[in-house]
């Protein structure tokens, strides 16, 4: 009787032991939509690089 008991506690103390998994969380990512202006910003910025170096240039 002793060794059943003994047995049934092992067994009860080894199910609660393993009882929950460790895993990571699950986060939704957040999605940043970015407004622009104007598209005249994309085209002004080359624009003045390619002034500035040809006026190094020469």
């Amino acid at each position: 009787m002793k060794k059943l008991a003994l047995a049934a506690a092992l067994s009860v103390a080894a199910s609660t032991a393993f009882a929950g998994a460790v895993s990571d969380p699950v986060v939704e990512p957040e999605i940043i939509v970015e407004e622009t202006s104007s598209s005249d910003g994309g085209i002004l910025i080359p624009l003045l690089f390619l002034v500035l170096v040809a006026a190094a240039a020469s």
